[in-house]
C-alpha cells in the first residue's frame, strides 16, 4: 500500500500473487499494466498496455488512466498492478505521486521508500517519471 502525501492510499500489487488472505477490502477500481490480457476480476478494471520492463505504449492514454486512478483514490480503493508488482507498478505509482504533488525528480525515491525499495526497474522508467511532470 502506498500512502501519498495527500493521505490517499493506492495498493500496488503483483498479479502473479493472490489477493491478501486477510479478507481486507477489495478495490473498487484497478489499473492493470500488462502487455497481454489481464486476468478477470470482479471489480472495475482498466488495462493499460505496458510491456514488461518498458513504458506504456500510449503515453497520452497512460496519463489519462493514471490521472483517473489518482482522482478515484480520493473516494475509492484503487489498485495498480502488473505481473511482478515492481517495475511497471512502481513506475505508475511514481507517476501518481507526481500527480499528488511529489516533485518529479523525487517521485522514484518516494515510491522506493514508501512502497518497495526495488520499484521502478529501468533507467527509461526513471526518465519517464521525471518527464511525467511536464
Amino acid at each position: 500500500m502506498l500512502c501519498l502525501p495527500s493521505g490517499r492510499l493506492i495498493r500496488g500489487r503483483a498479479l502473479r500473487r493472490p489477493l491478501p488472505a486477510d479478507g481486507g477490502p477489495v478495490p473498487a477500481y484497478a489499473v492493470h499494466l500488462l502487455g497481454g490480457q489481464p486476468p478477470p476480476v470482479p471489480w472495475e478494471a482498466r488495462r493499460l498496455r505496458w510491456p514488461d520492463f518498458w513504458l506504456p505504449t500510449d503515453r497520452a492514454e497512460a496519463r489519462s488512466v493514471l490521472t483517473e486512478a489518482w482522482r478515484r483514490s480520493a473516494e475509492e480503493r484503487v489498485e495498480i498492478a502488473c505481473f511482478g508488482g515492481r517495475g511497471r507498478t512502481g513506475t505508475a505509482l511514481a507517476c501518481v505521486a507526481v500527480l499528488d504533488g511529489v516533485p518529479p525528480g523525487e517521485a522514484v525515491a518516494y515510491v522506493r521508500r514508501h512502497y518497495d525499495r526495488h520499484a521502478v526497474e529501468t533507467p527509461w522508467q526513471r526518465a519517464y517519471v521525471r518527464r511525467f511532470g511536464t
